[in-house]
C-alpha cells in the first residue's frame, strides 16, 4: 500500500458544469432508401469522412460535467487533463475507480486534474466525444469567470496551462490522443497559452480488422474480450465504418500529426488483449519521426493500475510522474533557450 504525507494541502474536489461553447452535431443518418426522398438531398456520411477536422461554429450548448482537483501548494501546477475509460460507452468521471485514480494522481504527481466527462456512445458516436475534448481545452484556454465560482477561479490560479498534458487509459488514451492530434493539427487559437507538453496514453484503445496475436492469445481475458471490444467499436464507429476507420486503427490514427504534437508515453500490460494494438500505436508514432516511448508491465491485464494494491500500479505512478518531470525540464528549458535566442 502507498503511504501519505500527513503535511500535505488539503486535496480540493471540485464537480463542476463547464459552459462550454460546444460544436453543433452533424444530423443523424438518414435510413436507407429515405435519401432519395429527402429535401433536400443529404449525402450519406462516409466512413472516412475528415470533415470534423475542419473548424467548425461553435455554438452554445448544454454544460459538459467534469471534476476538478488540485493542490494549493503555492507554485503553478502541471495540469493533466484527464479522459476515463470505459470503452466510449461505459462510465464517467464521477465513477468511483475513476475520482480515485484522479485523486491519486493529485497526490502523487503533484498535479491539478481535469477530468473530462464526456458523452458516451451509442447515443453519441464518433466524434462527439473528440469534440468534447477538445470544446474543454477551448474552455481552459478562455479561462471564463463564471459568477459564483470562487474555487473555480482558485483553479485557474493554481494551474499552469503552458505545461499541459493530455492523458487517458484505454478509450480515454484513444480520446486524449485524437484531441492532441486536432489541437496540435491546427484546432486552436493562433495565440493559445495552452501548450501541449505530453500524451500519457495509458493502455490505448485501438483496433482493426485484422485479428493480432494478443487478441487471439486472450480473446476471452479479464476485463477486456475480444467480442466486447468489437461490439464497442461498433457502437462508437460511424454507421458502415470498420475497424480501419482512423478513429480504430492505430496507423491512420497516427497519420497527419502536427509539427506541435507532444511526446508520447505508451503504458501496456503484457496480458491485455489490446498490447499488439498498442505496440502498433508506438510504433507508428516512431515511424512518423513523433517522440515515443513505451513501457511494458510484467504480468499486468487491462486497467491494472486502478488497482493500488498492485506493485506494478505503483511502479506506474512512479514512471508517470518521471515523464512529467522530465517533459517539464524540457519544456522549461525550452522556454529559457527561446528566451536568450531573443
Amino acid at each position: 500500500m502507498e503511504n501519505e504525507a500527513t503535511d500535505l494541502p488539503p486535496l480540493i474536489s471540485l464537480g463542476c458544469r463547464l459552459p462550454l461553447q460546444r460544436h453543433p452535431q452533424p444530423p443523424p443518418a438518414l435510413p436507407r432508401g429515405a435519401q432519395d426522398r429527402a429535401q433536400p438531398q443529404t449525402r450519406p456520411r462516409r466512413p472516412h469522412d475528415r470533415h470534423h477536422h475542419r473548424p467548425r461554429s461553435p455554438t452554445l450548448g448544454p454544460p459538459l460535467p467534469a471534476r476538478l482537483q488540485w493542490r494549493c501548494r503555492g507554485t503553478a501546477l502541471p495540469v493533466v487533463v484527464f479522459f476515463h475509460g470505459g470503452g466510449f460507452a461505459f462510465l464517467s468521471a464521477a465513477s468511483l475507480e475513476y475520482d480515485a485514480v484522479c485523486r491519486r494522481f493529485c497526490r502523487k504527481l503533484s498535479v491539478a486534474v481535469v477530468s473530462v466527462n464526456y458523452r458516451l456512445s451509442p447515443e453519441h458516436r464518433f466524434p462527439a466525444q473528440y469534440d468534447d475534448g477538445l470544446d474543454v481545452l477551448h474552455f481552459l484556454e478562455s479561462n471564463v469567470d463564471i459568477p459564483g465560482g470562487g474555487l473555480l477561479r482558485e483553479f485557474f490560479e493554481a494551474a499552469d496551462l503552458s505545461n499541459c498534458f493530455i492523458a487517458g487509459d484505454s478509450a480515454g488514451a484513444n480520446i486524449a490522443h485524437h484531441v492532441a492530434r486536432r489541437w496540435s493539427a491546427g484546432e486552436r487559437p493562433s495565440e493559445a497559452r495552452i501548450r501541449l507538453s505530453g500524451l500519457v496514453a495509458i493502455q490505448p484503445f485501438f483496433g482493426g480488422e485484422e485479428r493480432v496475436d494478443s487478441e487471439i492469445r486472450l480473446a476471452h481475458g479479464p476485463v477486456v474480450t475480444t467480442d466486447r471490444t468489437d461490439w464497442l467499436w461498433k457502437a462508437f464507429l460511424p454507421d458502415g465504418a470498420t475497424r480501419d476507420h482512423e478513429a480504430a486503427n492505430p496507423e491512420a490514427a497516427a497519420a497527419e500529426l502536427g509539427e506541435s504534437f507532444p511526446p508520447v508515453v505508451v503504458m501496456v500490460g503484457e496480458f491485455d488483449p489490446l498490447r499488439d494494438w498498442q505496440l502498433k500505436y508506438f510504433r507508428s508514432l516512431r515511424l512518423r519521426g513523433k517522440k515515443a516511448e513505451i513501457i511494458e508491465y510484467a504480468g499486468a491485464i487491462h486497467a491494472f493500475y486502478a488497482f493500488p494494491e498492485l506493485k506494478s500500479s505503483a511502479v506506474m505512478i512512479e514512471d508517470l510522474r518521471s515523464f512529467i518531470l522530465r517533459e517539464t525540464c524540457r519544456r522549461q528549458n525550452g522556454s529559457a533557450v527561446d528566451a536568450v535566442a531573443q
